[in-house]
C-alpha cells in the first residue's frame, strides 16, 4: 500500500480488511468484528476446506479505512454518504478496530486515515467476503 509514492505498509499471506464505518456503529460493535476477523474461516485446511482462521495460518491484516464502502447506491445513478459516519467517528473507530486487534496479537499493517492510498492485491481464490455486524 502506497500514499503519495511512499510504501506504507505490506502483509503476506493474510486478510486485506476493507472497512467502512456508519454513523451508528460504536466501539461495542468494532471489538466484535476484531473478534470475529480474527477467527473467521476462510482459509483452506488440508482437505480443501474453509475451515481456517489468520490466526490459525499464522497470518496477517492489513486494515484500509474505506468511506465508501457505506455509500447508498441502491437509487440513483450516484452514491449517496449520509449513512457514513463523520470523519472524527470513523477515524476513532478504525484506530480502536486496530488496538483490538494487536491486543488479540495479530500482526497487522494499516492505510492512513482520509489518504488517497494505492491498494494492491493477489486475491487468492479469488475469495472475497463482506462481513456485516448488527449493532
Amino acid at each position: 500500500m502506497q500514499v503519495d509514492g511512499q510504501s506504507i505498509g505490506a502483509i503476506g499471506q493474510g486478510l486485506l480488511v476493507l472497512l467502512g464505518v456508519e454513523r451508528d456503529d460504536s466501539e461495542a460493535l468494532a471489538r466484535r468484528m476484531a473478534d470475529k476477523l480474527m477467527a473467521y474461516r476462510v482459509f483452506s485446511d488440508q482437505q480443501g476446506k474453509m475451515n481456517l482462521s489468520v490466526r490459525d495460518i499464522g497470518g496477517e491484516l492489513l486494515l484500509v479505512s474505506q468511506f465508501t464502502l457505506a455509500a447508498e447506491t441502491r437509487k440513483g445513478l450516484r452514491p449517496g454518504f449520509s449513512g457514513a459516519a463523520e470523519p472524527a467517528l470513523a477515524e476513532h473507530l478504525y484506530s480502536y478496530l486496530v488496538d483490538c486487534l494487536r491486543d488479540g496479537g495479530m500482526p497487522i499493517a494499516v492505510g492512513q486515515f482520509a489518504a488517497n492510498m494505492q491498494v494492491q492485491l493477489v486475491n487468492d481464490g479469488p475469495v472475497t467476503f463482506l462481513l456485516e455486524m448488527q449493532s
